[in-house]
C-alpha cells in the first residue's frame, strides 16, 4: 500500500540540497558557456553575411557589433571560448582517468577559472 505521508517529499534530490563545489560550478557554466558559444557564431555569421549583402547594412551590424554593448558581448565570447577550451582539456584529462582527487578536481576548477580570464585578456591585449 502507498504511503500517503512521503506526498510532500521530493521524488529525488535537488540542486538546492547540494553544497556548491568548484566542480559543480564550472560544470554547469561550461554548459552555459557552449550555448553562449553558439549565440556568438550566431552574430559572427551576421556580421559576415552582412558585409556580403551591401555598405550600408554592413555599417549598420558593425555599429552595433561595436557598440559597448556589443563589445561586452564579444569580449564575453571570448571568455566563453577559453573556459570552454580549458574546460575540454580538463575533461579529457579526466577522461584518461587522472585528477580525481577531491583536492587536484579543486585546483583544477580553480584553474580553470583564472585561466580564462588571464587567456581573455592576454588575447585582448594582443589585439590591441
Amino acid at each position: 500500500m502507498a504511503d500517503l505521508n512521503n506526498a510532500n517529499r521530493p521524488l529525488s534530490p535537488h540542486i538546492e540540497i547540494y553544497r556548491r563545489e568548484i566542480n559543480m560550478m564550472t560544470s554547469i557554466v561550461n554548459r552555459i558557456t557552449g550555448v553562449g558559444m553558439g549565440l556568438a557564431g550566431f552574430l559572427i555569421v551576421w556580421w559576415l553575411m552582412a558585409g556580403a549583402t551591401s555598405e550600408a547594412y554592413f555599417n549598420y551590424v558593425d555599429g552595433l557589433l561595436t557598440s559597448w554593448l556589443g563589445l561586452l558581448i564579444l569580449v564575453g565570447s571570448l571568455w566563453a571560448l577559453w573556459f570552454h577550451f580549458l574546460g575540454g582539456l580538463r575533461h579529457m584529462w579526466m577522461d584518461f582517468g587522472y585528477g580525481y582527487d577531491k583536492e587536484l578536481i579543486r585546483k583544477s576548477g580553480w584553474t580553470l577559472v583564472i585561466g580564462s580570464v588571464v587567456l581573455t585578456a592576454v588575447s585582448l591585449l594582443a589585439l590591441m
